[in-house]
């Protein structure tokens, strides 16, 4: 009874009393705080609808959304983007009459996938670009025993099998997204193989794109040698090179001259010339006798996302990526049209084209050479540098940049929706001028 009276007293006390209300209104805010996150939208949902929505406005308003989330830190979507995004049940053997859109104009590829597929687990890609004459089902048809379960592969359908046109890269490029897209698969094992026209394209495309690939397997092919400096692109991508001796549709002598400038460029490679001949195609065909290497070499190849040495090579048509690097402004250069046969000016016949070579010399120390390029743009990740100290940047010799650079996540993500690429995150850019000659 006194225990009681004493607490009446108490809670009478206006001290008391204020104290009680106060606890009352905390506990009552932080339960709404707790429904209201309960409620939020789930970070790895809205991360990879900003990645895959094709609405730019959309992708507007959710980067807005999740840069004001104080869950949304550089570690959290990194983590988030490495997982790879949700992927279900998918169709699986073979999948001939796919489709996919480039330029508003619907093309068809050819799919196999093995009967054994399971979405959560990693799988190598092999996109192989077929001759003139033939459609990506018949290649399809040629190659889909050639592979083990650990692959899927694809084979898109170009008219007349003109994979030198940038229409046709597109095509390929949208292939590889369109599969990633449904199926999981390796960012570090994707490869582009090809055959006569096929392996022109494997060529000029693997060139433009060559940190996408962990390596490229041209048959029976070839390239003009105004296009021999783009091979420098190759510095960390290697190349299985297949030709038969007695090829009378591309004489061997092409795939010759090429081998020789990888090896003059100390690039990795492996030639490989056959004398067989088939009864309808002569020498110009891809011996099954030769496959059982080229599989073995496709099993140890990895690519590496952010080797600390690129070289780009670029023309006006193509100042694209390349891994770290992006080419801004130059000066005049070559520019190739829409159909990369159909012009030779003097610009392209003097391999007028710019160059930048970039490479972390040490700790923080990144050295950049160019030729023709007049301002250019690093991405940098902690693969390559230590993002928590001051990084050095020296420009033809002269300094161009040093001090600490913050990593921020508009710049991871947006990054990461132009790439598509999870094995490539960027969360820092870093824009510099190249310093000019005095005339």
């Amino acid at each position: 009874m006194r225990l009681l009276s004493r607490l009446v007293f108490r809670l009478d006390h206006p001290a008391v009393f204020l104290l009680i209300l106060s606890s009352i209104l905390c506990f009552s805010t932080s339960t709404i705080q707790a429904s209201e996150e309960d409620s939020a939208p789930d970070l790895n949902a809205q991360v990879w609808q900003y990645i895959t929505t094709e609405d730019g406005d959309q992708a507007s308003t959710l980067l807005e959304t999740i840069l004001l989330r104080p869950d949304a830190t550089v570690q959290t979507i990194q983590d988030v983007l490495r997982k790879g995004r949700p992927r279900g049940l998918q169709p699986v053997g073979l999948l001939p009459d796919e489709q996919v859109m480039v330029r508003d104009r619907t093309y068809r590829y050819s799919l196999s996938v093995p009967h054994t597929y399971e979405p959560i687990r990693e799988y190598a890609l092999v996109v192989c670009l077929h001759g003139a004459g033939f459609t990506g089902e018949a290649y399809l048809d040629r190659w889909k025993t050639r592979l083990g379960e650990g692959y899927i592969l694809a084979c898109p359908t170009y008219p007349a099998g003109a994979w030198f046109t940038r229409r046709a890269e597109d095509l390929v490029l949208a292939t590889v997204q369109a599969v990633q897209e449904r199926y999981r698969i390796d960012p570090n094992r994707i490869f582009l193989s090809g055959m006569s026209n096929g392996g022109i394209g494997a060529w000029l495309i693997g060139m433009h794109h060559a940190l996408l690939f962990a390596g490229l397997a041209p048959m029976a092919s070839g390239i003009d040698d105004v296009l021999f400096p783009f091979l420098e692109n190759l510095r960390a991508t290697p190349v299985y090179i297949i030709h038969g001796s007695q090829d009378q549709v591309m004489p061997v002598e092409l795939s010759r001259k090429l081998a020789g400038e990888l090896k003059n460029l100390h690039y990795p490679f492996i030639y490989r010339e056959h004398d067989r001949t088939h009864a309808v195609a002569g020498g110009h065909f891809f011996p099954r006798e030769e496959l059982p290497d080229l599989v073995k070499w496709f099993d140890t190849q990895r690519r590496t996302p952010a080797p600390k040495a690129l070289t780009v090579v670029r023309d006006a048509s193509h100042l694209l990526l390349f891994g770290w690097v992006r080419i801004d402004a130059t000066d005049q250069i070559a520019s190739f049209s829409e159909d990369l046969i159909d012009k030779r000016d003097d610009s392209i016949r003097q391999r007028s084209y710019a160059r930048l070579i970039a490479q972390v010399t040490g700790p923080n120390r990144i050295e950049v050479r160019t030729d023709r390029v007049r301002r250019y743009t690093l991405f940098l990740n902690e693969d390559l540098v230590d993002l928590s100290k001051p990084i050095v940047v020296t420009t033809n010799g002269q300094a161009s940049f040093e001090g600490t650079l913050t990593p921020q996540n508009e710049t991871l993500l947006r990054q990461a929706r132009l790439r598509q690429d999870s094995g490539q995150l960027y969360s820092v850019h870093l824009t510099l001028s190249v310093p000019q000659q005095p005339s």
